[in-house]
């Protein structure tokens, strides 16, 4: 196979819908019958990704990688950086911890290191695929950063990607965020920048018009799509950015208020929350009220409140502790009978205590964790990352009892828990690979912890509640005891993700110029390769 092509997604800014446009472009290429994957040289993100071999990636390009129907490998994401402190992060290369490093020494002692890395992962792809599509990371205009790039136009250059700028106008200022980024790139990458797409519009484009006729005059170069906002994406976010913009576009429209015949779910903002995407199918749940806690003062009277995953679970559970959200969540599940989940690090806080004597996650050697669950957690310098599969009988209706729903997800998590008292471990699980157990970690074995009947559970498993049969059987357990009807049937997550990379792609597909995208490549347009014609 020759070297693929390339194209390039670049940004006036971060959360200007850069990784939502490549997923479009990744599916659009695979409707077209073009073998396509997805790549991000570095990536900063807390919300992260498990490929089928047990590596840690960008949420972002795992999604991508899904959008192109292929499984997701480290080379779509060679670095990524999980912020742990201000300032220190923790590098992941290859999928793999690297170390903790502080943004200087990132900058001038490992970024030199990193160009190899990238290149390598890059040329791998390129041999592998016929087109790869690359995203940028934050604005290519950052001028204190550019000496060391290795994400925007550097990367272009090395990958010989045409570019295309984005720019978000739901924000405002497009047309100086445009101009003012091409002002700032050399002439040379000036000329590597192809063409512009206008994002997340709302509005009549006719009234747009004389401003894009103005920019392509100013700057010589097309308008090649104006993308109309898409509201109830369904396709996960990258990262906490882009739950904050979520959150206050929420609070710019009326909300509706909770109906009587809805569950109020309510999940606890953690300052260092991470894989939020636990959450995404509770979000389109017609008979939930989903919400964040942030302060005590946000509480409110919910049915059920969940505990999500941290970067520093010590430092949130502190927060936790100082902010009275710690005593506010026990209270509720031993005086007030409510229902109560902790997800990896949530589990773990749910606990007895947590103990880091080694000071792997924070200078706490020992914090008391909320003492919901009899279990306590070490922290040890080895990551657990890995896919799995298995089934729970939790939650299975009393008139058949001996039901098993079929479950899987990942895990991610630096501590190791232990039981300090017998307790029903609600799920049975195995690692596995391409469909296969893992042969050093096949054994079917217990995880998690479940006390009072269920109504207080935690587990190492991220997407968890992505189980369709599961969370709905564990939704309808909760309204029964709030003397509500359950649902039957309900939400399919997966499909409807699966038909919102269609809806993505089709939406994107009709308002951007995929003539001329093709040009841009020198690759054929669909109807024009042998291959594919009928």
């Amino acid at each position: 196979m020759t070297e693929a092509a390339t194209l390039m997604i670049q940004g006036t800014a971060s959360d200007v819908g850069k990784s939502i446009l490549t997923a479009a472009l990744c599916r659009i290429l695979v409707q077209d019958g073009w073998q396509t994957a997805p790549f991000k040289s570095q990536n900063m993100s807390l919300n992260s990704y498990v490929t089928f071999d047990g590596k840690e990636i960008g949420r972002a390009q795992g999604v991508q990688a899904d959008a192109c129907r292929i499984l997701a490998t480290t080379d779509m994401n060679p670095i990524l950086l999980k912020p742990k402190q201000d300032m220190v992060a923790q590098v992941i290369v290859h999928g793999k911890p690297y170390s903790d490093l502080d943004a200087r020494t990132y900058r001038e002692s490992y970024l030199p290191k990193a160009e190899a890395i990238v290149k390598d992962a890059l040329g791998r792809l390129r041999s592998e695929y016929e087109i790869v599509v690359l995203e940028g990371a934050g604005s290519p205009a950052e001028v204190n950063l550019k000496d060391r790039d290795i994400v925007n136009m550097r990367l272009a250059g090395w990958a010989d990607a045409p570019v295309l700028l984005v720019a978000d106008i739901d924000r405002g200022g497009v047309f100086a965020s445009i101009v003012g980024t091409l002002e700032i790139l050399t002439p040379e990458e000036r000329d590597r920048v192809k063409g512009f797409i206008i994002n997340k519009f709302r509005g009549d484009v006719s009234l747009l018009k004389p401003g894009l006729d103005w920019l392509e005059e100013k700057t010589g170069k097309p308008v090649l799509g104006v993308i109309p906002y898409l509201t109830q994406l369904g396709i996960e976010d990258e990262d906490s950015a882009s739950l904050d913009s979520k959150r206050m576009q929420k609070r710019a429209q009326s909300t509706p208020e909770k109906s009587k015949d809805q569950l109020d779910v309510a999940v606890i903002r953690l300052p260092r929350l991470s894989n939020f995407t636990d959450f995404d199918p509770l979000q389109e749940e017609k008979d939930v009220h989903f919400r964040y806690i942030t302060h005590v003062s946000d509480w409110g009277s919910p049915d059920v409140v969940l505990l999500p995953g941290s970067k520093n679970t010590m430092d949130d559970l502190r927060h936790l502790n100082e902010s009275g959200l710690a005593a506010r969540i026990k209270a509720f599940a031993l005086s007030e009978n409510g229902w109560v989940v902790g997800i990896c690090a949530g589990y773990q806080m749910l606990g007895v205590r947590l103990l880091d004597p080694q000071g792997y996650e924070s200078d706490h050697p020992e914090l008391e964790g909320i003492g919901l669950l009899p279990t306590e957690t070490v922290f040890t310098p080895d990551k657990r990352t890995v896919q799995v599969k298995g089934s729970s009988s939790l939650f299975a209706d009393d008139a058949d009892a001996s039901r098993m729903f079929e479950i899987d997800g990942y895990e991610i998590h630096m501590g190791r828990t232990r039981f300090l008292e017998d307790v029903v471990m609600p799920f049975q699980i195995r690692a596995y690979t391409n469909d296969e157990a893992i042969a050093s970690d096949n054994v079917l074995h217990g995880d998690g912890a479940a006390v009072e009947q269920g109504r207080i559970w935690g587990t190492y498993v991220h997407g968890i509640l992505h189980n369709d049969d599961f969370r709905r059987a564990w939704l309808n357990r909760i309204r029964k005891m709030k003397g509500l009807t359950p649902v039957n049937g309900g939400l399919r997550f997966k499909e409807r993700r699966e038909a919102a990379f269609d809806r993505l792609a089709d939406h994107v597909r009709s308002h951007l110029d995929m003539q001329r995208v093709y040009e841009m490549m020198k690759v054929s347009q669909p109807c024009q390769r042998e291959d594919v014609k009928e």
